[in-house]
């Protein structure tokens, strides 16, 4: 196992849809949110890297060596102040598509180059150990277009071309078969613990993705998070309505609403985190209530 991949943490990558109900995450398991490949595998993230924005929100993180907000973005790993003001890292022009915070300055991601950026259309996994400055490619080059993933001490999962992929090193994987989901979340308590989110409801697996079950009693959820403590847990419905559970997913109640379709999720203890379209929303309360970060001009 590589000493560097030392996974804890977690983050959100779908796509926004204004669809109601179990549509909505029908809509998300068939489309994901990523650049078709077929475009020549540069995407179109054409950004001539002047005004930084947070369109196509792809995946939210908090990192703890600055207990900063980091958004993935189609134009770039972006830095959300607790003022709003945005920074771009390192001006890296690049779709970034899953995207995890996994320790301090430790991020795992996937997605496709930028304008004028070498490589292959789909970057399959890459990884930063300095905050987003440099990436390196881990696995999966030109084959994985990651469109979620998640990690949790030591075990990476990753939803890729309608397929569920689990590694322990980030290097060599388990195919676990073909899923219909909209997003994932390791339980960072028990590694081989993981959540989904399908268009038939939510499903957990015990056995790292090898069998999943119906959560019973569970809202029909498209995007979820597992805080870094294990029991802490998130979830936005379509319409933008938060619920969140103290069991780790076990059961849940309902929250807040950030008003609209979600397109990214993080916690973290009792902070909440959810992109919504032109804003990025945050709870400090455990997801009952919520205040503008940042919102489009």
């Amino acid at each position: 196992m590589r000493s560097s991949v030392l996974f804890t943490r977690s983050a959100r990558c779908v796509r926004r849809w204004g669809l109601p109900g179990a549509a909505a995450v029908s809509a998300l398991v068939l489309a994901g949110c990523g650049a078709d490949p077929a475009a020549g595998g540069q995407g179109d993230a054409t950004a001539d890297g002047g005004e930084i924005t947070l369109e196509h929100v792809h995946g939210l993180g908090v990192d703890p060596a600055d207990d900063a907000l980091y958004a993935g973005t189609h134009y770039g790993l972006v830095r959300i102040s607790p003022d709003g003001e945005l920074t771009r890292v390192a001006d890296r022009v690049q779709d970034f598509m899953g995207f995890t915070v996994v320790g301090p300055e430790h991020y795992l991601a996937g997605g496709h180059p930028g304008a004028g950026q070498d490589g292959p259309g789909n970057l399959g996994l890459i990884e930063s150990t300095d905050g987003g400055e440099t990436w390196e490619t881990l696995s999966l080059a030109g084959e994985a277009d990651f469109h979620a993933l998640d990690a949790a001490d030591g075990v990476i999962y990753g939803y890729s071309g309608g397929r569920l992929l689990v590694s322990e090193d980030g290097v060599e994987w388990a195919d676990r078969g073909q899923m219909r989901i909209a997003d994932l979340a390791a339980d960072p308590s028990d590694p081989q613990r993981v959540l989904a989110t399908t268009e038939a409801g939510l499903v957990v697996s015990e056995d790292a993705g090898k069998n999943f079950t119906a959560v019973v009693g569970a809202p029909l959820l498209v995007l979820l998070d597992v805080a870094a403590d294990g029991g802490t847990a998130a979830g936005v419905a379509p319409d933008g309505t938060v619920f969140v559970s103290t069991d780790g997913g076990r059961t849940w109640v309902e929250g807040g609403s950030v008003g609209g379709a979600p397109a990214a999720l993080t916690v973290e203890g009792d902070e909440v985190y959810v992109a919504v379209e032109g804003a990025v929303l945050g709870s400090t309360d455990g997801g009952e209530t919520f205040t503008e970060l940042y919102r489009e001009s």
